[in-house]
């Protein structure tokens, strides 16, 4: 493989002796930036993630305009569900739809069974072209969601404020809610294996939806499963990150799924989770995404806090606690991005 002229990630990702801390940002390929809005503005959000040309495109803006050290993979967590049958909408205001949500044991059967290389075809080229048009730069990411999120959306019907019928699904009817997550969690394994054959440099797996759980049915219905997914994975030395958001404590058994990094929502010290657990896995985020919306001197003053809390040495990824929000100023993110780069070499010296 061609060394990357930049695997500063890659290096913290494994715990290795690094120079500085890296930088990336969740949804960095996003609304908040006029150049991906220029893209946006001929073509809907799935004919984005269907063509690759646009997912490559919009893929390395950050790295042009903002100067992040990883690229991840523009695109969407509910391209597995659409390809395992049920028909996808994204409607303006509302956000992703599934017009015929899973209801019972026969919408559970009609579910396919996914081959990436086919129906998932789209983002494998997309991954290609960027790995191409990145020449080798920085590293390239590709993600999916836990089959626990994913099942909350392909049950829901889109998001939601309760989740009642996913809930009512795992309480009334858990065999039902096992087979299922069984069933994407085998999807998932397959996407992601397939992502890393087509060249991606990591994969991380979003858990937008654990924290919903209590701690014991985050276990049983989200954990276990990204257990599963991982120990199918086929890496070599893909570092693969695993991001419970809004959950608040189990780190040592979420440290033994067998990633290399878990992500860290706004809500929690990383230096006490570093505390628990920094000495199997390496830790990405987790600034509070709305300080972007603060002046300069506040985002390097939090940007502080959140290095100093973690500490000396390597190990750390540094990332807002969740997505980019789409109202941020271009500016602010890339001011982040350059004081991280400027200020956090005094972290690494040995």
């Amino acid at each position: 493989m061609t060394q990357l002229q930049n695997d500063l990630f890659l290096r913290a990702c494994r715990r290795e002796v690094i120079e500085r801390t890296p930088i990336w940002i969740m949804r960095q390929a996003g609304r908040y930036l006029p150049e991906y809005r220029a893209v946006r503005k001929n073509s809907d959000f799935l004919t984005m993630c269907k063509t690759p040309e646009l997912a490559s495109e919009v893929t390395i803006q950050p790295i042009d305009l903002i100067g992040v050290d990883a690229a991840i993979l523009f695109s969407d967590i509910l391209v597995i569900p659409e390809a395992m049958g049920m028909e996808l909408l994204m409607v303006e205001s509302k956000g992703p739809q599934f017009p015929k949500p899973i209801r019972n044991a026969d919408d559970a059967k009609a579910l396919k069974q996914i081959d990436p290389t086919k129906d998932l075809k789209y983002v494998l080229d997309a991954i290609k072209m960027t790995k191409e048009n990145l020449n080798n730069r920085v590293p390239l990411i590709g993600f999916s969601g836990s089959p626990w999120t994913l099942l909350t959306y392909m049950v829901e019907g889109g998001g939601s404020k309760t989740f009642s019928k996913v809930k009512n699904l795992i309480f009334n009817d858990p065999e039902l809610a096992h087979n299922l997550l069984d069933k994407i969690s085998d999807a998932v394994a397959d996407y992601l294996n397939a992502k890393i054959e087509a060249g991606v440099n990591a994969v991380q797996i979003f858990d937008t939806w654990g924290g919903i759980l209590a701690p014991h049915h985050f276990y049983e219905f989200s954990l276990n499963y990204v257990e599963k997914i991982i120990s199918k994975l086929k890496v070599t030395d893909q570092p693969v990150i695993f991001f419970p958001k809004g959950i608040s404590s189990g780190w040592n058994k979420i440290a033994k799924t067998g990633a290399t990094v878990i992500g860290l929502d706004w809500t929690v010290n990383i230096g006490k989770v570093r505390e628990r657990i920094g000495d199997k896995v390496a830790l990405q985020g987790n600034m509070d995404p709305t300080i972007l919306y603060g002046n300069v001197d506040k985002i390097e003053i939090e940007a502080t806090k959140v290095m100093d809390s973690y500490g000396n040495g390597s190990g750390h990824i540094f990332n807002l606690g969740h997505g980019i929000l789409p109202d941020v100023k271009p500016a602010h993110a890339k001011a982040l991005v350059d004081f991280i780069k400027s200020k956090s070499s005094k972290y690494h010296i040995k």
